[in-house]
């Protein structure tokens, strides 16, 4: 007979939970993404890259910036309109970034085979083509001149850039060629440990 290790009683230890006992049931691992489906996922964060770049060169204009406040806002001073256009600038930055977060993390998962990604990411193109294509008619139309807003032709080429490579993606996700690679999959019980 063997003395048990000292702190160790060589009774069972039946405090355990029964379900740290029992094999866990893992999914099987998802396969290699098809091309379709790997080229979606890299459109959307380009689309998202382009986004942030199309922000940049809006707030990159200070000056307009500032002239925006004053309209709305005439009763700030000088010093007032630099910090709010400074903590805008800071503040956008901050909500372009964590969008490049947020569309990177929906397409990996995506590209996962996640049909809930893919649900989440078609909901976000198609609400930003809608929004394109309206103020791009708003712009054709001047709509957006009559109500006083500024409309320059770069940042039109940057939304209908951003529309064209959403719209491609969304395509891509929703071909029939790869439609089954986000069917659910059952999970598997695993087989005995290894010894």
């Amino acid at each position: 007979m063997t003395t048990p290790e000292p702190g160790r009683s060589d009774r069972p230890d039946t405090t355990r939970s029964s379900r740290f006992s029992r094999p866990a049931r893992t999914r099987p691992p998802r396969p290699t993404p098809p091309k379709l489906i790997d080229i979606a996922r890299w459109l959307f964060i380009l689309s998202a890259v382009v986004g942030m770049v199309r922000f940049m060169v809006q707030l990159a204009d200070r000056e307009m910036l500032i002239r925006e406040l004053r309209v709305q806002q005439p009763t700030l001073s000088q010093d007032d309109l630099d910090a709010a256009a400074t903590g805008g600038i800071v503040f956008g930055l901050v909500i372009a970034a964590g969008l490049i977060l947020v569309y990177t993390l929906l397409a990996n998962r995506m590209a996962g085979g996640r049909n809930w990604a893919r649900v989440v990411l078609t909901v976000i193109a198609a609400a930003g083509i809608l929004l394109g294509v309206l103020r791009l008619l708003s712009a054709a139309t001047g709509f957006t001149a009559a109500s006083g807003l500024s409309v320059n032709g770069i940042d039109l080429a940057f939304g209908v850039v951003t529309m064209l490579i959403d719209g491609a993606a969304v395509v891509l996700m929703y071909q029939t060629s790869v439609s089954g690679y986000f069917k659910p999959r059952p999970p598997v019980a695993p087989g005995p440990a290894p010894r």
